[in-house]
């Protein structure tokens, strides 16, 4: 049985865009020719895409960091850099995908080939021809490209399984999944044995094949976050037809009866729409001796207290998940009805429409200044390192404008504030210039 992995967190890292280059056009009858840097090329997005396939997030426990890949850099000639491809990465259906810093939706996965970008790739710098004016008609200033997007994400997968068990601990369901499928769930005879469902593909005997999931054991009161909780509750959200167990042979010193009441509550309670799955009950543990006894009282209680919303006759199967007696029709009632219900699609909230925040607009300030030990001055900010590393170093033109740039966001202006003076050493990320008053 593999283990079943419903949560991970994965890191992301768009493409940076090409830098932009600085040329000057030299054509033999032209004399000092115009500048023909051309532009970087747009980096790579990374965008998760729907694989009807996949059934788990298995995939991402060996590999967890996905990197797109940058644009090309721009040439002479005014030619640009191409862009890069996006890299994709593939997700079972069902994923609800969230920004793990802070804790943001941005987006609920759910048809195959269904995508979303989750990182957007940096875009291209300007190459020296977008520079140049009047004033300086062959300017010596490019920009580099624009980082990639970086984030962490954080990927959810609520159990897709078409078929879910539902019951009090220990009535077998878990018995049953290991019988019907290649799942093999660790088997424990007390309550709570089940901690994540287990997930096992089962194939009936005429050929059709279909997930299910064996539920954790649900007792009265998880609703209310009592117990395990809701976070089992979850799981049985986007189930579309349920098995509900029920242990015949009341060996607990239970009554079969009301433990179908109960769970029925308990579904009711945790999300109404779960009652209108279709389900069919499963009267397991028959080999023992007084499980007809009681199979017979149970359909009788059923028959007499049958309201509106069970008027369909409940279907009750007797099974065995010791002897294998019962399963056969079972699992072929449970393909018959699964061909006629449809899908259910239930978000734990609305998704709200595009909450990614693409850009760095964000209310923080746009830069922040700190002092170190050895009276070096800091900046730091995601829009001042953007402009940072966005600029060319090599060419001086290129670098008054970083200034000018610098000068126009007040970092001149907080500097004198706090008391730098002039000479101080001023650093952005690994760059020192001084500071002149």
């Amino acid at each position: 049985m593999s283990m079943f992995l419903d949560q991970v967190t994965i890191d992301v890292k768009a493409g940076k865009g090409g830098d932009g280059m600085v040329a000057f056009r030299r054509e033999k009858y032209v004399p000092d020719g115009g500048p023909a840097g051309g532009d970087g090329g747009q980096g790579g997005d990374v965008i998760l895409v729907v694989d009807e396939g996949l059934r788990t997030l298995m995939d991402f426990r060996y590999n967890r960091h996905f990197r797109a890949t940058p644009g090309e850099n721009g040439m002479s000639k005014g030619m640009h850099g191409h862009g890069a491809e996006d890299t994709y990465v593939s997700v079972p259906p069902g994923t609800t995908v969230r920004d793990s810093d802070t804790g943001a939706l941005i987006g609920d996965l759910i048809e195959n080939g269904q995508e979303l970008v989750v990182a957007k790739g940096g875009r291209g710098g300007r190459g020296n021809t977008r520079f140049a004016s009047p004033r300086n008609p062959a300017p010596e200033l490019a920009e580099n490209g624009e980082p990639g997007q970086e984030r962490n994400i954080e990927l959810e997968l609520k159990v897709l399984a078409d078929v879910g068990l539902v019951g009090f601990p220990s009535v077998g369901k878990s018995t049953i999944l290991s019988v019907i499928s290649s799942a093999r769930p660790k088997i424990g005879a007390y309550h709570f044995t089940t901690l994540v469902p287990n997930l096992g593909m089962v194939t009936t005997s005429d050929g059709r094949s279909f997930a299910a999931a064996d539920l954790p054991g649900l007792i009265e009161g998880a609703s209310q976050g009592v117990g395990l909780g809701t976070q089992f509750l979850r799981h049985i959200e986007r189930t579309r037809v349920i098995l509900h167990v029920i242990d015949m042979s009341g060996m607990e010193g239970r009554d079969p009866y009301e433990d179908y009441q109960a769970i029925n509550k308990e579904l009711g309670t945790h999300n109404l729409r779960l009652l209108e799955r279709p389900q069919i009950i499963v009267a397991n543990k028959m080999d023992m001796p007084n499980s007809e006894e009681n199979l017979k009282e149970f359909k009788a209680k059923l028959k007499k207290e049958k309201t509106d919303e069970f008027a369909d006759d409940m279907p009750v199967f007797a099974i065995s998940a010791f002897t294998k007696q019962g399963l056969d029709n079972l699992l072929n009632a449970t393909a018959d009805l699964l061909e006629v219900t449809p899908e259910f699609l239930l978000y734990d909230e609305d998704v709200e429409e595009d909450t990614v925040n693409y850009g760095f607009q964000s209310d923080e300030p746009e830069f922040m200044i700190t002092r170190e030990p050895d009276a070096t001055w800091v900046l730091t900010g995601d829009k001042l390192e953007k402009m940072f590393k966005m600029t060319n170093f090599d060419h001086d033109e290129t670098v008054m404008r970083f200034a000018r740039q610098l000068r126009s966001m007040g970092v001149d202006e907080a500097l004198r504030a706090r008391g730098a003076k002039d000479g101080d050493i001023v650093r952005i990320d690994k760059f020192e210039f001084e500071f002149v008053d």
